[in-house]
């Protein structure tokens, strides 16, 4: 399988991220791609400044995605997750994955990326449009529910 995991500050090209998945092995059968975009929240946010641990973050994303691995047949996974300050409208995150079949690479996508926002070491910081300071956004109650889903599907893994 391969795996590509980037935490960066720079933008990433969507599309080609997918087509190296894609040009990767002759068994994908489906390609699932997720990117995440800074959103304005309504009008209120101008940007979103995201800081992560250099290391740690990556060594999570990896323990992540090799959990998924475990459950499904994929031939390929890509998660590049930005830091920094990320204006609305710029791409956050992306989560790829390839795999013999299409189920498989929807629910490893889904996964990784339910995953990703709850247990992965980062933290984001709203800069309002009125320039009113802000402090660090805290987690969502309804991220960590929706983790739990997975807890519950151990019939559809693949061993």
């Amino acid at each position: 399988m391969k795996i590509k995991i980037s935490v960066q500050p720079q933008d990433f090209d969507m599309g080609a991220e997918v087509d190296k998945i894609r040009n990767h092995s002759a068994s994908v059968g489906g390609i699932v791609a997720f990117c995440g975009l800074c959103r304005s929240e309504g009008g209120r946010l101008s940007a979103l400044e995201i800081e992560h641990y250099p290391g740690m973050a990556e060594k999570r994303i990896k323990q992540i995605v090799d959990d998924a691995s475990t459950r499904w047949s994929l031939e390929g996974v890509t998660v590049i997750h930005r830091f920094g300050t990320i204006k609305v409208g710029e791409q956050i995150v992306l989560v790829v994955t390839a795999s013999p079949h299409r189920r498989e690479a929807f629910d490893a996508a889904n996964f990784i990326m339910d995953f990703l926002k709850t247990e992965a070491p980062f933290w984001k910081k709203e800069h309002l449009r009125d320039g009113t300071p802000q402090n660090w956004v805290e987690a969502k109650a309804t991220d960590e529910h929706t983790k739990v889903r997975w807890q519950k599907k151990s019939g559809q893994s693949k061993k």
